[in-house]
């Protein structure tokens, strides 16, 4: 299974990494940000995987 949320689409990000080199920021590395995700059951059953924020809403309603 993908790492994406099943209710919102959120997925991975990529982001630099920035390190000071002589005074001036140089990009050298990319980074990956993965979603938070957990297994949650729906009302029919099913397990998901959603991500925290999509958790709490689910929750409230």
């Amino acid at each position: 299974m993908a790492q994406i949320c099943a209710k919102c689409g959120k997925g991975r990000n990529i982001a630099w990494r920035l390190v000071k080199l002589r005074g001036k920021y140089n990009p050298t590395a990319k980074r990956i940000q993965k979603p938070n995700l957990q297994w949650t059951k729906l009302a029919t059953g099913e397990r998901v995987k959603v991500c925290t924020k999509c958790k709490k809403t689910l929750v409230r309603t």
